[in-house]
């Protein structure tokens, strides 16, 4: 079942972790990020020197977010495209550390900021008499 865009937006706004497709000469790369969301963006920080950091700049990318019950075969899946850009601005950057600053999980210094602003957004739900709301794994609220 398809969700609606008020759907989508509030299941990506609710998250902190999701993937980034990218891709580079050697194809498509799928690479794990922590987000966060500021107006209709998704920022997240990577190493300038990363494939995300050396291809993703200006470039059209996938984000997705999910969450899937394997016990009761449920879940939903959001995903946001768009072209991300560096955030270079410093006006831009104090919103973002004052809304929700990414905070990466994985080691090693990430000084790179992405904003992903998407120009579509959709996601789907399966599972009958499922509410994706209720049994969020994480209720983040900004």
């Amino acid at each position: 079942m398809e969700l609606s865009y008020s759907e989508c937006e509030a299941l990506l706004r609710s998250g902190v972790a999701g993937r980034v497709a990218v891709t580079g000469p050697a194809g498509p790369h799928i690479i794990p990020v922590n987000y966060s969301v500021v107006g209709p963006s998704i920022v997240f920080r990577t190493s300038p020197a990363s494939v995300l950091g050396t291809h993703g700049r200006g470039a059209t990318l996938a984000f997705e977010v999910d969450h899937f019950d394997y016990g009761y075969h449920r879940g939903w899946s959001v995903v946001a495209r768009g072209r991300a850009q560096v955030i270079e601005d410093e006006s831009e950057m104090v919103q973002v550390e004052r809304v929700w600053p990414p905070r990466p999980w994985a080691g090693g210094d990430r000084p790179l900021f992405l904003r992903l602003a998407w120009t579509e957004l959709t996601g789907r739900r399966v599972g009958r008499g499922y509410d994706p709301f209720k049994d969020l794994p994480v209720r983040r609220v900004v």
